[in-house]
């Protein structure tokens, strides 16, 4: 239809400056000139900006062709619709994991299973398709899956039921072929949790305490299934040994396959945004992020088994990274404590100090770079780790060459020379707070951490004492092409567990979102480029993990104290579902082109002409 009197233009687009998106879209129902205006590059541009409360110094993302597709993609394709709840697990649900495919995932419990799901239903559903219990070999509980490369194996990581300051785990390997049980590895402490290196080895861990705050982390190299030439061909092989001093240890370990970044997945320029925020200021860190309503409008279109002694040598707290249990303290907290109560502080400290300097006579020098830092794809081990205290607060990172990626070859460091103990880092980044969370962006160039800060300008005299933690939860993004962190914290999520019980929250990335878990009984999804909070997914307990499906970054799932799996899909995804589907059209063309060109050359060519 046409209005009556003509707005000129820009008295229009004045008007439209004024109100809120949905009434824009709105008014561009009324006329084509309405219309036109209502899409206004100018106009989204004023809308986006203003009503997701974005610095003026941050650029639109490169990928996006318009300031009106951008403002819908951020408010349309965020997966924030619950479609389904999964009620098959019968206690706390504390991990998930999608397949590289996205056609399964997995979830482990409190209640000692690891199940499998199908997401390729045809009616859109998720149902179950494998529930594997793990009591049997004495498990407690799963608590961490991981699909290999080529989705044919799963690994599942557990806590090992042992005497009861036993801090071992377990880790199986499953046939994703007939659902048989190929391996188990064993896997100390528990939240070393396990991780796959390639297709076929995977990486567990050790522990070796070796004074009362001094201790070593072994990291294993391990193929995932014995074979017929298992006898004369190495089936385990030691990766690492590195020292830890003040009773911390390697936990949570992770391998990023880093390539040269050429076509990095998050188009931004970190370097340029960075100065812009530090010549803006920093008042935009400090308000609390905005959460937005992203209902649909109707005018879019749509579009070695561990020793006795050894067991009573245990002497740090290993929850710290663990999900939470009901009934213990912190496992070997306890023991720290009392083997403190015989120690005089003086001793202590001296053991520290004998140990940084064994520590210094015995590491294997780093090997020096042989070529520059963009010179070939690296594969890095990542894991958490201190130096100051107990609780986990820097990022260790170490690389991993090719000879290494194979359990053939020497065993159990018989390579090292005599003197050569322990391995030293390649980098090592402070987070300064307690660490509680890791996830990979799907290219492997960022690493985002989630971490409970410690207050500003604290020090820390007692490693049994370690500083007070926010409940505020930090989402750190680290850059591993620079091997740094980036200052684009996240924040809107809350912990509220005390130090010496603090346990993982996982989270995860996709393309152009990360999302976490929170202990306020929600997961939280932010947007990579613009660093903003979009979305609350509510539960009614507190959310252990989220995860997007790799195919498919519409589609989320969440796991949380609650005992429930929920679905989420966004607006436009649940929106095409319930549209009525469109009849199809006619493929052969030919018969009705012919009845129509009888029927114009019959009868003078009228429609109701007789012969």
């Amino acid at each position: 239809m046409e209005c009556g009197p003509v707005l000129p233009d820009s008295l229009l687009l004045e008007i439209f400056l004024h109100l809120p998106h949905r009434a824009v879209l709105s008014a561009g129902l009324t006329c084509r000139q309405w219309l036109a205006v209502s899409r206004d590059e100018f106009l989204w541009r004023e809308l986006f900006y203003s009503y997701y409360r974005i610095p003026r110094c941050v650029p639109r993302h490169p990928a996006a062709v318009s300031w009106y597709r951008e403002f819908k993609r951020l408010f349309d394709c965020i997966p924030c619709v619950e479609v389904q709840t999964l009620r098959e697990h019968s206690d706390q649900v504390l991990h998930l994991a999608f397949s590289h495919r996205g056609h399964r995932f997995s979830s482990c419990s409190k209640d000692c299973t690891v199940k499998l799901w199908d997401t390729e239903r045809p009616d859109g559903s998720i149902s179950l398709v494998h529930s594997s219990s793990m009591r049997q070999f004495n498990w407690g509980y799963t608590q961490f899956s991981q699909f290999n490369a080529d989705d044919s194996l799963l690994l599942v990581s557990g806590v090992y039921l042992g005497p009861h300051h036993s801090s071992s785990g377990e880790i199986a390997v499953i046939s994703l072929e007939n659902y048989t049980l190929l391996s188990r590895v064993r896997n100390k402490p528990y939240d070393v949790f396990g991780c796959w290196l390639n297709e076929t080895h995977l990486i567990s861990g050790n522990l070796h305490w070796i004074g009362n705050m001094t201790s070593c982390s072994v990291l294993w190299l391990n193929k995932a299934f014995q074979d017929i030439e298992s006898e004369n061909v190495n089936v385990v092989k030691r990766l690492f040994k590195i020292q830890n001093i003040n009773a911390s240890t390697i936990r949570t370990v992770m391998v990023a396959h880093c390539r040269r970044h050429d076509d990095p997945d998050l188009l931004l320029d970190y370097e340029a945004q960075s100065q812009a925020r530090r010549q803006k200021g920093q008042q935009q860190r400090q308000h609390r992020p905005l959460l937005f309503d992203l209902g649909t409008s109707g005018s879019e279109d749509d579009e070695d088994e561990e020793e006795e002694e050894e067991r009573r040598r245990e002497a740090r707290p290993h929850a710290v990274s663990a999900p939470r249990l009901p009934q213990p303290p912190t496992p070997g907290l306890e023991q720290v404590i009392h083997s403190r109560a015989n120690v005089g502080a003086v001793e202590l400290q001296i053991e520290t100090h004998v140990a940084r300097v064994m520590g210094r006579a015995h590491t294997k020098a780093p090997e020096p770079a042989a070529e520059p830092a963009d010179a070939e794809d690296k594969t890095y081990l990542l894991f958490t780790t201190g130096s100051l205290t107990y609780s986990p607060h820097q990022i260790g990172i170490k690389r991993i060459k090719p000879d290494q990626m194979t359990t053939s070859g020497p065993v159990l460091g018989e390579e090292r020379s005599s003197d050569e103990f322990f391995d030293s880092l390649d980098h090592v980044i402070d987070i300064h707070g307690h660490i509680i969370g890791m996830g990979l962006s799907p290219d492997h160039r960022y690493l985002y951490v989630n971490s409970r800060a410690w207050p500003a300008g604290c020090v820390i005299s007692d490693p049994m004492s370690p500083p007070p933690i926010a409940e505020e939860i930090d989402l750190h993004v680290i850059d591993l092409k620079s091997l740094r962190e980036e200052r684009r914290s996240l924040r809107a999520h809350r912990a509220f567990t005390p130090n010496d019980e603090c346990f993982f929250i996982f989270l995860d990335v996709s393309r152009d979102f990360v999302a976490s878990g929170a202990e306020d009984k929600h997961g939280y999804i932010w947007d990579r480029h613009y660093n903003i909070c979009l979305a609350r997914l509510a539960h009614d307990d507190v959310v252990n993990s989220v995860a997007f499906s790799p195919a498919d970054q519409e589609l989320l799932l969440s796991a949380s104290d609650d005992s429930t799996v929920k679905v989420w899909r966004s607006p436009r995804m649940v929106r095409l579902a319930a549209a009525p589907a469109r009849p199809p059209r006619p493929r052969n063309l030919l018969p009705s082109w012919l009845s129509r060109k009888r029927s114009s050359t019959s009868g003078g060519g009228g429609v109701n002409g007789n012969p």
